[in-house]
């Protein structure tokens, strides 16, 4: 999904239930770093009910592209924030593991744009 942050200009964001990200930001965090993990698909396919997939899209993306997590505040594991549709792929066409990019909790929170402390109501 993409908005707008200023005229002219795009951000991509993920969002989930309540929460939302700038997947912009996050590439830029990520951009130049090799992968620091890797994740097993089938472990995210259950997820994928809940994701809006462009089979299209999915069918024309580089798996071996990182993926891009972010840590789940107080303990609740990595997110995937970037890279749905090549998860959808790799599940697709047998490919077992995909290369991750897990940010660090302070990047996280840089590009978190709405959930936890910074959803409404947060005291």
């Amino acid at each position: 999904m993409t908005v707008s942050a200023e005229e002219g200009s795009e951000v991509e964001v993920f969002q989930l239930l309540a929460w939302r990200w700038n997947v912009t930001a996050a590439k830029g965090y990520a951009a130049g770093r090799a992968p620091n993990g890797a994740l097993a698909a089938a472990s995210w396919a259950g997820l994928l009910s809940l994701i809006a997939i462009d089979r299209d899209h999915a069918a024309t993306v580089d798996v071996s592209e990182p993926v891009i997590a972010v840590p789940v505040p107080d303990d609740g594991g990595p997110l995937v924030i970037d890279g749905w549709h090549r998860i959808h792929q790799a599940l697709a066409t047998g490919t077992e593991r995909l290369p991750v990019i897990l940010l660090t909790a302070e990047e996280e929170r840089a590009c978190r744009i709405h959930g936890g402390e910074k959803g409404y109501g947060w005291r």
